[in-house]
């Protein structure tokens, strides 16, 4: 097998005892019995105390590897590239490349048998809201709102995780489970015996990694929209939070803060933030810190682009840098240290973290199916089969270890589109995309972050208010709101997203359509107005218990925002409660 880009623990040996019958062996530590069948080689998961029933692989074995030709593409360095500029930033396709054997692989599929009362939660986030897979079909791979995690915990008592960053495909059938694999190098998949929820949480981290700790301002409020101009603004926006005694932690500074149209420079237009250390130094003299956007493209020849495909780390479509290598993280880590963290900036926004899409465009939105194949195929294009659900992955290592190497005292804070198993190690936030304002995508919001965090990493968020506010033409641009924030039923939604929102992990406003600072939903005195002021100022009140638990995620292994199933797991009536947590 290819070595792992997410497991980073060497196995380690552990006393077992073994017994054989005519058709059986059996490996029993204290907390886990394994039986093998000599015959097919399926495998048998018991609670090693008591002999109970964890997981039966299907009889016939359960693991299945069918040969397969592992492609890559090959690019015509004097092809054209096709530029489309979208509410979801600059992307850059190269012409269909033509495609050459690189290596022989396998397409894996593991099968197993669930119990017919037991209930199956994780897989990421997806856009669907979910909550209970069982008799589900969902697909992992990397998209505005999904994120691929193949992770599965079931209230049985145990978790599985399977080794990979192909695209995999998860289907409960009524008979039979099956997790497909794209392509692998072998089916490499781990088994984590509970019971308890927070006890395969710790195994998960165990193998991927541990979680550093955020610094306490990351856990306040975070305001931002799309998106401030200036220097001058940000700071207004800020000083008007203090006069107005309504507390404030982060301003966020979105995209097209580069000069001109050099997307992705990293950074600041002169004209308009002509002194960011000034900048900054004025914001941290008010309390308060400053996130920047970045992105992992680049376009018309700024420095930074240029510099990158001058070093040759570029990808086929002479814009994304390969975050896949090391020598590409360390450039990018040398030009966001240069332009923005040298002068005091405090955080990164790393925005288009699954880099490569096709299909955010047209009137209505393709059947799941059909999406899966056309955003995979153009992820493709670029990146090796096997490995295009990690690029935020990379992306995050490349600036974690970039900045720990620079200043070992200052807590990184990335918050990121995407997500991979083990990306928490490099101290990620991951926010649910872009989302819009209904009633209904609010409710699924919470099962979604539900299924996200029961993977492994805890910190979840998602845009206050949704991103999309008032309806449009794309199918994704699908808020309800013409009026905006002038709109009393927006006013209404926004204040129960935010109030949800408090408890939340991380407690972020944004969004484009309309303004989200407070003052925007009316005046001092008014319903709306002093309702989110009192929820933002309830979140500080609770923020040191919120801080606490924070230290428990680190040291202990503990999820903040849970699934009910964590503390009520031999409850069956909590197995499909989507809309409550803890």
């Amino acid at each position: 097998p290819q070595p792992s880009l997410v497991v980073i623990q060497d196995a380690v040996e552990a006393s077992f005892q073994v017994t054989e019958t005519d058709t059986e062996l059996h490996l029993r530590t204290a907390d886990l019995e394994v039986v093998v069948n000599k015959t097919t080689c399926a495998l048998t998961y018991r609670d090693g105390k008591d002999a109970s029933l964890y997981l039966q692989e299907s009889p016939e074995g359960g693991k299945e590897l069918t040969r397969i030709d592992i492609e890559r593409a090959v690019h015509d360095k004097n092809a054209e590239t096709t530029v489309e500029e979208s509410v979801d930033g600059v992307k850059v396709r190269a012409a269909q490349a033509a495609t050459t054997k690189d290596r022989e692989g396998f397409c894996a599929t593991h099968s197993f048998a669930l119990e017919e009362d037991e209930a199956i939660y994780g897989l990421g986030q997806h856009e669907e809201g979910f909550l209970n897979y069982r008799h589900r079909q969902q697909f992992l791979y990397q998209q505005n709102m999904k994120v691929a995690m193949p992770v599965m915990v079931s209230t049985k008592g145990y978790g599985l995780y399977w080794d990979t960053l192909a695209l995999t495909t998860f289907n409960d059938l009524e008979d039979e489970t099956h997790v497909t694999i794209d392509a692998a190098s072998s089916l490499t998949y781990y088994f984590i015996a509970g019971p308890a929820f927070d006890r395969i949480i710790a195994g998960v981290r165990h193998l991927s990694g541990q979680l550093p700790m955020l610094p306490r301002w990351a856990y306040g409020y975070l305001q931002s929209k799309e998106r401030y101009e200036s220097a001058e603004e940000l700071l207004q926006i800020v000083q008007e939070y203090r006069r107005r005694q309504v507390p404030l932690d982060c301003v966020i500074l979105d995209w097209h803060s580069w000069a001109g149209n050099l997307w992705g420079q990293k950074t600041l237009d002169p004209e308009r933030f002509p002194d960011p250390a000034g900048m900054m130094d004025g914001l941290h003299k008010e309390n308060a810190k400053l996130m920047v956007s970045i992105w992992p493209h680049m376009q018309n020849e700024g420095e930074n682009h240029v510099e990158f495909r001058e070093a040759g780390e570029l990808l086929g479509n002479d814009s994304n840098y390969n975050a896949f290598s090391e020598k590409g993280r360390a450039l990018y880590w040398k030009q966001t240290k240069e332009g923005l963290f040298d002068h005091g900036i405090d955080a990164y926004w790393c925005d288009c973290t699954e880099p490569f899409e096709s299909d955010w465009h047209g009137e209505h939105r393709r059947d799941p199916y059909t999406r899966m194949n056309i955003n995979t195929a153009e992820s493709k294009k670029y990146l090796d089969p096997m490995v295009i659900n990690g690029f935020s992955l990379m992306h995050s290592q490349g600036l974690y270890e970039g900045q720990r190497a620079t200043e070992s005292t200052k807590r990184v804070v990335n918050l990121t589109r995407s997500a991979s198993v083990g990306q928490h190690r490099y101290n990620t936030i991951t926010w649910s995309g872009d989302i819009e304002a209904r009633w209904s995508r609010l409710r699924k919001q919470i099962a979604d972050g539900l299924n996200f965090t029961i993977t492994g990493s805890p910190r979840w968020t998602l845009d206050i208010g949704a991103f999309f506010v008032k309806p449009g033409t794309p199918w994704f641009w699908d808020g309800q709101y013409p009026e905006g924030n002038r709109d009393l039923g927006y006013r209404e939604l926004y204040l129960r997203w935010l109030q949800m929102a408090v408890f939340l992990p991380i407690f972020r406003s944004h969004g484009t359509d309309t303004a989200r600072e407070i003052w925007c939903f009316g005046d001092e005195g008014e319903p709306y107005y002093d309702a989110l002021k009192a929820s933002i100022e309830l979140r500080y009140q609770l923020l040191p218990y919120l801080y606490s638990l924070a230290g428990w995620e680190c040291q202990r292994g503990y999820t903040t925002f849970r699934n009910l199933a964590f503390d009520f797991r031999e409850d069956t009536q909590v197995y499909d409660i989507a809309d409550q947590f803890m």
